[in-house]
């Protein structure tokens, strides 16, 4: 089955897999740390700190937003440093935010 926008046709499969990534974007610790990721790069016990939470459980998210490839790691010694894996992580939780704060606004 397919789906036609105003421009193309998206298979199913490929809704299938947006669907997907919306799923990692569903948690708020895994928003929190986007939203720190934002703003460069960070070691685990950064972010942990930051959120106030314990590096296993920031690790353990860490891992989820690998796997759906939101996130890259980059080693230095013993400390790994995240990131955001592309530009275009920043432009879905920016657009998703700008859509928040445009409804709380009254602008709906």
């Amino acid at each position: 089955m397919k789906i036609k926008t105003e421009s193309t046709v998206i298979s199913l499969d490929t809704l299938f897999e947006l669907s997907e990534l919306f799923k990692f974007f569903g948690d708020t610790t895994r928003i929190r740390i986007i939203n720190i990721l934002l703003q460069g790069e960070c070691s685990v016990t950064d972010i942990a700190d930051k959120l106030s939470m314990g590096q296993s459980a920031i690790s353990h998210q860490l891992r989820i937003l690998r796997t759906a490839a939101l996130v890259k790691p980059r080693r230095d010694g013993k400390t790994i440093f995240y990131s955001l894996d592309d530009e275009h992580v920043a432009l879905i939780f920016k657009a998703g935010l700008t859509h928040i704060l445009h409804k709380k606004n009254g602008n709906a």
